[in-house]
């Protein structure tokens, strides 16, 4: 009897024995496919970020204005349109224009006149675009040139003015509805996210646009109101 059992004691530590070289190979080939599936995500976020930063930028010549546009563009001068090449476009700047109740074609042959000045006492201002109280949108510089309209970010952004009925700034729903439409179709046209649409306020610290400084809240509402015009433009 002492034989036999300690033969069953062999057999049954045999099995143990196999049992565990078993679940250390379930452990082994467990940990080896996550390890194979890291490895595969972190190479396709690689591929991604390498595509990202190879992206071509969109060349603003190839970018025509939408069909609600009025091209009124201003004459070539040093003060308002320098024609100084506007060679990549990494945002939109949103301005409000601080004179209630003008309209878009004002603004725009203020900014025509500007080419009139003389003496050491100039002024340099401009915007790509200005939009008016119900809604129209005037193009006063071509997108593949500098506007005077954002300090150090003249060189890679488009600039819009916005007209405004009141000293608090805030827009028609019909300025409203054509500034989202136009940010919307830049930021399809020019590959870019709605967090590259900004105010002035955020290159410079200048209360502008105003209405959207004073509540930041609606700011928000129309990044995402801009998120889903870009969304219905796919």
């Amino acid at each position: 009897m002492g034989r036999e059992e300690d033969e069953r004691r062999v057999r049954r530590e045999l099995h143990r024995m196999k049992r565990r070289k078993q679940e250390r190979i379930r452990q082994l080939l467990t940990l080896g496919l996550l390890c194979i599936s890291a490895l595969i995500v972190a190479a396709a976020v690689l591929v991604l970020a390498i595509n990202l930063i190879r992206r071509e930028p969109v060349d603003p010549k190839t970018v025509s204005v939408p069909d609600n546009v009025t091209i009124s563009l201003l004459t070539p001068n040093p003060y308002s349109r320098p024609q100084t090449p506007l060679e990549e476009v990494k945002g939109i700047v949103v301005h409000y224009v601080a004179n209630p109740c003008t309209t878009a074609k004002e603004n725009r042959n203020y900014f025509e006149q500007l080419k009139n000045q003389t003496g050491e006492d100039t002024t340099s201002v401009s915007s790509h675009f200005v939009i008016g109280l119900e809604g129209e949108i005037v193009q006063c510089v071509p997108m593949y040139e500098v506007a005077y309209a954002s300090n150090n970010r003249n060189s890679d952004t488009i600039s819009i003015e916005c007209c405004h009925p009141d000293e608090s700034g805030k827009f028609y729903d019909s300025t409203y509805q054509s500034l989202v439409g136009l940010c919307a179709y830049l930021c399809s046209e020019f590959d870019l996210n709605p967090e590259d649409v900004i105010r002035h306020y955020d290159v410079t610290g200048k209360i502008c646009p105003k209405y959207f400084v004073d509540h930041p809240e609606e700011w928000e509402t129309f990044h995402e109101d801009v998120k889903k015009a870009i969304r219905a433009l796919d």
